[in-house]
């Protein structure tokens, strides 16, 4: 289990207003508690992973994407609810990869919404760094969906 997966719990806890969530997953087990308003979280596997190195774990993969934002870059974020596909067809390549160079107008991916599908295009030039979504995951709006430094 990654720290995606476990943000992605803490989403829908506070999506759902659930107090308490437990999921076990390849020999690990999560369980995480709101105690005051506050999400404390508890890790568990054959060794204990404590609140604090979670916590710990968490705070690296936020410095690294706040090292990335220092850098000349922008956040291209949901413009509506729905499920986010990275291609038009399961058999198709995807719209961009990190690393890919885009243009202004270019569409860099595809929400479906309501079972209609939105090409989603760049309102700006630049090379995809990050893309933070995987395909067919749901997404809300104003989630960030990818990272691309200006060019």
């Amino acid at each position: 289990m990654n720290i995606k997966e476990i943000k992605e719990m803490i989403d829908l806890m506070n999506k759902n207003n659930l107090n308490e969530l437990e999921i076990e997953k390849d020999g690990m087990k999560v369980k995480l508690k709101k105690t005051g308003g506050v999400l404390a979280q508890q890790v568990f596997d054959e060794r204990l992973v404590t609140p604090q190195v979670l916590t710990q774990a968490l705070s690296k993969e936020e410095a690294k994407t706040a090292e990335v934002k220092k850098k000349n870059t922008i956040e291209i974020k949901a413009p509506m609810v729905g499920t986010f596909y990275t291609s038009p067809s399961p058999e198709t390549p995807s719209f961009v990869e990190i690393g890919t160079t885009i243009e202004k107008g270019q569409v860099i991916c595809i929400i479906e919404a309501m079972k209609l599908m939105n090409e989603i295009k760049s309102d700006v030039k630049g090379k995809v760094v990050d893309i933070l979504i995987e395909n067919a995951d749901p997404i809300e709006f104003g989630q960030t969906l990818f990272i691309i430094e200006l060019s």
